[in-house]
């Protein structure tokens, strides 16, 4: 009994050590030295404990990372499969993380953790462990993830041999350092970039629409009075399908010859929903429809016959959105830029081709309170990084901000 309760300390002390960044970086603490501490250790750890402890630390870090999951499921009308999706994301990342319970060795235990940072059950891909060196003085590529996963494997070998010049495996980390990433460019235009704060359980009722358009265009008058060229507004802003409200619409267009407009709302043609966003630009209309869709979320990433069921028990029988085949770039005085919609903006297909710019909205409400847009933002960062995006975020809740 007191061997087991060692082992669920040793797995729950690593699944702390693999997601403190998160909540470091969510209480705005993040510090490189610390940072840098807690991923090697982090890592460290996974590949020392033992093996009973490795599940433990793998349904840990399925809790600290996702535990916010479920919150969504409050406003489809089926609020008791919050506990139960948010234990199941543990459970999920327990048999993720299993295949490392069978072995003792630590080049076994990092060969798989390297696979599994390329594993994205049903289209989920947030759980990125290269993220645990973003604000490091490692590299966040793939290869200097592996060189680090090797070094630390090296170094626990050693040290359950024994061997007193382990600690100068360590050195082999230098290969792992990255000074140099592709440079950012910033936009020749002044954007404004808004934050809303609509509460989820607010946001689509009838009697909200009026006030929520209301403030909608006071931001837009703002920002046009504070002499901006573009105003960014957040995803699904409008809560109603913008395409058939021929006034607003109108409203919009005469507005654009004044100031750009990039605005989230939903569209509807051919019986088909979708999540887009809306570009007014001198008096014209763009739409971009949003082409990764949210495994669970806004499509149910299983067989048809099951989709149905899905949809009818858990999600009050709404039929999936429909997505686009490619991604859309908006020309705006003569300067292309990349649309995202939320979960997009931490895809690799949206930064696929030639990127410099990107405008990303979001909706962070479904999961509010909790580190959602801190594990988004970081994300995007991630992407940002590795390939020389400027990403322009608008959001509802929090995460609003320039990344780069």
């Amino acid at each position: 009994m007191k061997q087991i309760y060692k082992d669920s300390l040793y797995g729950l002390l690593t699944a702390l050590l693999l997601s403190a960044f998160i909540y470091i970086e969510d209480f705005d603490l993040t510090n490189t030295l610390i940072n840098t501490a807690i991923a090697l250790g982090g890592i460290t750890a996974l590949l020392a404990i033992p093996k009973r402890s490795v599940l433990i630390a793998g349904f840990g870090v399925g809790l600290f990372w996702f535990y916010w999951i479920g919150y969504s499921f409050e406003y489809q009308g089926v609020g008791w499969m919050s506990p139960v999706v948010t234990v199941g994301f543990g459970v999920v990342y327990l048999v993720l993380f299993a295949p490392m319970a069978f072995t003792a060795n630590p080049f076994m235990r990092a060969g798989y953790f390297l696979l599994l940072s390329f594993i994205e059950p049903f289209g989920w891909n947030w759980f990125k462990p290269e993220l645990l060196f973003l604000d490091t003085p490692f590299g966040i590529y793939k290869y200097q993830f592996a060189v680090i996963l090797f070094v630390l494997a090296v170094f626990v070998f050693l040290h359950k041999q024994h061997n007193r010049y382990k600690y100068l495996t360590l050195f082999g980390l230098v290969f792992a350092l990255h000074l140099s990433y592709p440079p950012h460019k910033e936009l020749p235009l002044k954007i404004k970039l808004v934050t809303t704060h609509v509460p989820q359980e607010l946001k689509w009722k009838s009697t909200n629409v009026i006030p929520t358009v209301e403030m909608i265009f006071s931001q837009i008058a703002k920002a046009q009075i504070e002499g901006y060229d573009i105003v960014v507004l957040p995803e699904s802003v409008f809560p109603l399908y913008l395409n058939k409200q021929k006034k607003l619409l109108k409203k919009l267009q005469e507005i654009s010859h004044h100031i750009t407009i990039i605005t989230g709302s939903l569209l509807y043609e051919d019986n088909k929903a979708y999540n887009v966003t809306y570009l007014f630009h001198k008096g014209e209309i763009k739409v971009a429809k949003k082409m990764v869709l949210v495994p669970f979320g806004e499509y149910i990433p299983l067989p048809k016959f099951v989709q149905n069921w899905v949809n009818e028990t858990f999600f009050n029988g709404e039929s999936d959105f429909e997505h686009a085949t490619h991604p859309t770039d908006f020309e705006i005085y003569g300067v292309k830029i990349r649309n995202a919609i939320c979960y997009e903006a931490t895809t690799q297909k949206l930064f696929e081709g030639d990127v410099d710019f990107m405008v990303a909205i979001s909706n962070n409400a479904w999961f509010a309170p909790s580190i959602e847009p801190t594990l988004q933002r970081l994300l995007m960062r991630l992407y940002a990084k590795k390939y020389g995006v400027t990403i322009y975020h608008s959001a509802n809740y929090k995460g609003s901000g320039i990344i780069r």
